[in-house]
């Protein structure tokens, strides 16, 4: 069981991309932990917090699209455990789709997924990291049915 809560900071995304991303968030999780209870926290946001946090947490003075915030190095956590944060900027998603020329729907979840799975551990520093995490990504939405 998996345990999803959303605070929104600013103007309201749609309520079917809410529902998507904890989907997503589920999916990716539970492959990895089908039978542990987890809660994450998301967090919608404008590029004006998102680049207060990253300063503060990451100490880069600009806007990112998202940031992911592991609590627990861990095994198999046998009780409701938190596994972290995730904070989105709604305004980067919502101009990434545009550069990106997919939907904004598509891009919360993307956002979503490439979040969670930093959450368990995953990362982007080296070219077969990247690609680990990157067919991940894809795997996960594809499963979904979310496209681009």
């Amino acid at each position: 069981m998996i345990k999803i809560y959303f605070d929104v900071l600013t103007e309201p995304i749609p309520k079917l991309y809410e529902t998507l991303m904890k989907r997503v968030i589920r999916t990716a999780v539970s492959e990895m932990y089908p039978n542990h209870r987890f809660e994450v926290n998301v967090t919608i946001c404008d590029d004006e917090e998102i680049r207060e946090i990253n300063k503060e947490h990451r100490g880069i003075d600009r806007p990112t699209d998202v940031l992911s915030f592991p609590f627990l190095d861990f095994e198999t956590p046998e009780t409701l455990t938190l596994l972290g944060d995730i904070i989105i900027s709604r305004d980067t998603a919502y101009r990434q789709a545009e550069e990106y020329g997919h939907s904004p729907k598509r891009e919360f979840c993307f956002l979503a997924a490439h979040s969670a799975l930093h959450l368990l551990g995953y990362d982007h520093e080296t070219d077969d990291e990247r690609e680990e995490m990157e067919a991940k990504q894809r795997e996960i939405l594809d499963k979904l049915g979310i496209k681009r």
